[in-house]
């Protein structure tokens, strides 16, 4: 049944990015992280509810807790840094750099959470990390240096949002061990709730809110119940199931991804762009397997 989840959790996550996009043309991305958090919070309120594990939040112990805040803090972190990103650049090259969190995370998996991986699964991660650099234009790998050294620029904030990815998922799966999975979803979306909000306000950004067009604001919510739904289902997945293989299949997104950002957005992916995202495909496979 795991498997069934995260394959779910990858296709909303394809729609969120190009919802997104459509939604921050004029919208600062702070703001509209800000915006589209409410929503993925009630839903996993909801969930909550109806499974009726609203009542264990008590009983969570303090071990498990701290887990699960962290986990909040580090989705926060890659949130901001993914939609700056997509606010700056095409989705269709935000998407790989994203990615690279499969890597950092089966890495992390390995170290941290004892799991092991096959020379298949090895063989994956080599084609994942080609199939990126294959993606991006060669002006973009050239720049790369150029563009962490700076602290700026939508490739900077794409690999923050890759790092704290990986981040959020180990200390997801530590966080979930005891907790039912809708529960801790609602625990960490609080947190990036308080996160972004006192973003907002701290960068005096407040005032925009009531300034963002009706039209953004609808697909700024729209890609909140997207996400929601991704969340739902990984976090499910991610509590029967090993993160070394659900973290993969969740990030076969990207085809869902450059898809629509192809039919709706108009991008226009190269010939080297293909054969980066079949290395890309082909690696998450692999490592499935």
């Amino acid at each position: 049944m795991w498997l069934l989840f995260a394959g779910l959790s990858a296709l909303f996550a394809g729609l969120t990015a190009v919802l997104a996009k459509a939604g921050i043309r004029h919208t600062d991305s702070t703001v509209a992280t800000a915006i589209r958090t409410p929503v993925v919070l009630l839903g996993a309120c909801l969930m909550a509810l109806l499974v009726g594990s609203s009542g264990d939040l008590a009983r969570i112990e303090g071990r498990t807790l701290v887990f699960l805040v962290a986990s909040g803090i580090a989705t926060g972190a890659s949130w901001l840094c993914y939609f700056k990103a997509l606010q700056l650049g095409e989705v269709s090259k935000v998407a790989p750099i994203d990615k690279l969190s499969t890597v950092l995370t089966v890495l992390l998996a390995l170290a941290l959470l004892g799991e092991r991986l096959s020379w298949l699964g090895v063989m994956g991660v080599v084609a994942i990390c080609v199939g990126t650099v294959l993606m991006l234009d060669r002006d973009d790998v050239r720049d790369l240096p150029a563009a962490v050294a700076s602290g700026g620029g939508w490739l900077f904030f794409a690999l923050g949002s890759a790092g704290f990815a990986a981040l959020t998922a180990i200390l997801g799966k530590l966080g979930i061990e005891g907790v039912e999975s809708n529960l801790g979803t609602a625990i960490r979306t609080a947190v990036v709730l308080v996160m972004a909000w006192v973003l907002v306000v701290a960068t005096g950004r407040l005032g925009d809110v009531r300034r963002t067009p009706r039209r953004e604001i609808a697909l700024i919510l729209a890609s909140g119940v997207a996400t929601c739904a991704s969340w739902l289902c990984f976090y499910r997945a991610l509590q029967d199931g090993p993160a070394s293989v659900i973290v993969p299949i969740d990030k076969l997104s990207i085809l869902v991804t450059v898809a629509f950002s192809m039919l709706i957005l108009r991008e226009r992916p190269t010939r080297r762009y293909a054969v980066g995202l079949v290395l890309l495909t082909a690696g998450t496979v692999a490592m499935i397997f």
